[in-house]
């Protein structure tokens, strides 16, 4: 058996079978649902090492399936998938952990981890797609699978916010068909492969290919939430604490960053792209995206709230590093990925601690905290400390990275706005450790 032909079905395959399982246990049989939720993210996150450690070594590992003529289902391991799949195959072992304690005693449980599971298998997919095709069908898979998530709690509140979620992702994802669909019919099947596939068309398809470009962005830019898409994710902070986690580190909002990286490098390639001009007004829109967040969170008077409006503007560091057009800028962006998604699951498992401990939501009700439960608090102002990017921490890391990136691409001026972006950041959550440490 060509095990490396395998490896990355089976990646994608192991939160299948667990959603398969899951969904077919009786709803008392919580130890047992427990175990398999464990057991199938120990196994994936044992499969993705393993295939991390045969990209370093430079070998090639592909499932590849004929949809129809001139149509492949492609599951590939690269780097750039890898560097994802790795992140979201840790943060769903700690996501895990996490749920099995915050929904003891409550009711659907199976239902929540059977969907919960599905929505790693889109990530991991996501992650691991080898064409435009194959990344389109786990990007809707992802939407389907996180609705339930969303509206968990059953409530009016939460149905309306599921009612958003779907309208802003749903939506986002026909506009993304209609990119996919249109690249399609001017070069084939598109393979991740640095632009390969587009840079052979003649320069009468340029303007088609920018309005594909902006197409497939704004498609990608939903789930980003890329100002002005941004809207369902602060309105989806009525779902469960280990749901918005999910939402904000491991899946939704880095899956259209992540798309945003692809289409950028993998599919136009960054040297194509930027001479057709579609770079420039991409890193407009991450820096508006930046600031907008961060001012918005300024007036956040709910603790996940504010988080939600902090998270649209960290994650746009990521799409402002794609657009940056150098390697110190991608690398920057790239880093924030990672960094992101781990301060960020810890801020939002804080925050549900507070609200399932102490009854707090609110930030105005965080007073003494630090006190009542030091080792959540201290977590929390590690995880702030990092937003705001303090020295030594990897948030100073990924924003000193996108400054020289932006020194190098002649673009200082970017560098106004990572500062102004930062002194937002200590004003939104300084106050928050005030409150918790010295009231």
């Amino acid at each position: 058996m060509d095990w490396n032909a395998w490896l990355p079905l089976m990646v994608v395959g192991t939160s299948l079978v667990a959603a398969l399982g899951i969904f077919l246990l009786r709803e008392e049989r919580h130890a047992l649902r427990s175990a398999f939720n464990l057991a199938a993210a120990a196994i994936k996150l044992g499969l993705v090492a393993w295939i991390a450690v045969g990209v370093l070594d430079d070998l090639h590992f592909e499932t590849r399936y004929v949809v129809v003529d001139g149509v492949h289902f492609i599951l590939r391991a690269d780097a750039l998938g890898i560097l994802f799949a790795s992140l979201s195959s840790v943060l769903w072992l700690f996501t895990t952990i996490y749920a099995i304690g915050y929904l003891e005693n409550a009711p659907n449980r199976s239902r929540f981890f059977g969907f919960f599971s599905l929505c790693v298998a889109s990530t991991v997919g996501i992650a691991l797609a080898g064409n435009l095709f194959t990344f389109f069908l786990f990007y809707e898979l992802l939407t389907l699978s996180t609705y339930p998530l969303v509206v968990h709690r059953g409530t009016a509140t939460a149905l309306r916010a599921g009612r958003v979620y779907l309208a802003y992702t749903l939506g986002g994802g026909a506009v993304l068909l209609l990119g996919v669909a249109g690249l399609h019919a001017l070069a084939g099947d598109i393979e991740f492969a640095a632009g390969a596939g587009l840079r052979g068309l003649d320069e009468a398809h340029h303007p088609a290919l920018a309005a594909l470009f902006v197409l497939l962005v704004t498609g990608l830019g939903g789930k980003a939430a890329l100002v002005p898409l941004h809207s369902w994710l602060p309105t989806a902070m009525v779902a469960p604490a280990p749901v918005s986690a999910l939402l904000h580190a491991v899946a939704v909002v880095k899956a259209g960053a992540f798309g945003i990286v692809r289409v950028v490098y993998d599919v136009y390639g960054i040297e194509f792209a930027w001479s057709l001009g579609l770079l420039d007004p991409l890193l407009l829109i991450a820096c508006a995206t930046i600031l907008y967040g961060s001012i918005r969170a300024l007036t956040q008077t709910d603790l996940k709230r504010r988080l939600a409006f902090s998270t649209v503007s960290q994650v746009s560091y990521i799409v402002l590093g794609t657009a940056l057009f150098g390697p110190v800028g991608t690398a920057g962006g790239l880093v924030h990925l990672l960094h992101q998604g781990l301060m960020k699951i810890t801020l939002f498992f804080c925050a549900g601690n507070y609200a399932e401990t102490l009854g707090v939501h609110r930030i105005d009700e965080l007073d003494g905290a630090g006190r009542r439960m030091p080792a959540t608090s201290v977590a929390f102002t590690i995880g702030a400390f990092g937003m705001i990017g303090i020295p030594p921490l990897a948030g100073f890391v990924t924003k000193w990275y996108l400054g020289i990136g932006a020194i190098e691409a002649g673009m200082a001026w970017v560098i106004g706005v990572l500062v102004a972006s930062s002194l937002l950041n200590a004003a939104y959550f300084l106050p928050i450790l005030h409150r918790i440490w010295f009231r």
